[in-house]
């Protein structure tokens, strides 16, 4: 698999964040240790400006509960993106 950008939101059927992505759930973190994250969604899914910010929540628009859960996960590095 190629880098994903930065902020890009996949769909995975792991049951567990793959390293360098975060789970969908609203989560708070620090926008000190997530500079390039926070320089794209800044704080669209809410937090403090300049201290936290949240990733969206997307549970329920996922099979986050099922047996074999698939859920969303946003990409915490790679390649930042850029218009052409």
């Amino acid at each position: 698999m190629d880098y994903p950008f930065i902020g890009q939101i996949q769909l995975f059927a792991l049951g567990f964040a793959p390293t360098d992505w975060q789970l969908c759930d609203g989560t708070q973190l620090s926008v000190a240790q997530n500079q390039a994250l926070y320089s794209l969604i800044g704080n669209k899914f809410g937090g403090t400006p300049n201290q936290t910010f949240a990733v969206p929540n997307l549970l329920k628009a996922s099979a986050y509960q099922a047996k074999r859960p698939m859920a969303y996960y946003i990409a915490m590095t790679g390649m930042y993106p850029t218009p052409n």
